[in-house]
């Protein structure tokens, strides 16, 4: 999994040619699909062959059979999993040089509310606050660097959101950072492609219960 993403991260997709490539969960705690054009990406330690099987019994365009939800539905019956809130927009970016333009505190809190809840989906987390606004760090799936954002709503509408998803791009030690879009929210969709996100594919990631 990890060498599927790092390829995306260098512009080398798997092959757009209708397969399905399923390779084990990286962790204990991560499973999911991943749908790139053409070419599905199912990481879970369920037999490869039962996979193959459910996604030809499901009832749609083979293409989109991965992100059908009766496909998603019978691979979490079948792990015991639920869906972690919704499908995503998965993006990345590659990260830049030196200090964010918006001044930002990190919390060193264990117990604060939005360090809690990262911890849910991610490791090694790290949180920045921002005058109206939330910056979250952390390893997500593979062992991804993952970012979150999140804005006041007083503060909305002066472009907080932009620079807070810029800021991860400086703050990140790795050459690229992530980050998923419900694909509903577009305010955060357009926020993330005007920080240089570039998206690649969709998500749906299982957690267990």
């Amino acid at each position: 999994m990890a060498r599927i993403l790092a390829a995306v991260a260098r512009g080398d997709f798997p092959a757009a040619d209708g397969s399905t490539t399923v390779v084990p969960q990286p962790n204990a705690r991560d499973a999911g699909v991943l749908a790139f054009t053409a070419h599905s990406v199912i990481f879970t330690d369920e037999d490869p062959d039962w996979v193959r099987s459910a996604l030809a019994a499901t009832r749609c365009d083979p293409l989109a059979a991965s992100m059908n939800p009766a496909f998603l539905m019978t691979l979490m019956a079948r792990t015991g999993r639920r869906m972690n809130d919704t499908i995503d927009l998965l993006t990345y970016a590659p990260a830049l040089p030196g200090a964010p333009e918006v001044e930002l505190r990190e919390l060193d809190d264990p117990e604060h509310p939005r360090v809690v809840r990262a911890r849910k989906f991610r490791h090694d987390v790290r949180v920045w606050s921002a005058d109206g606004g939330v910056l979250i760090l952390g390893r997500g799936v593979a062992g991804r660097r993952e970012a979150a954002i999140e804005v006041e709503e007083k503060a909305r509408g002066r472009g907080l959101g932009r620079q807070l998803a810029l800021a991860a791009r400086h703050l990140t030690p790795d050459p690229v950072v992530w980050a998923q879009q419900p694909p509903g929210n577009a305010r955060s969709v357009r926020t993330f492609q005007q920080a240089g996100y570039r998206p690649v594919g969709s998500e749906a990631l299982m957690v267990a219960h």
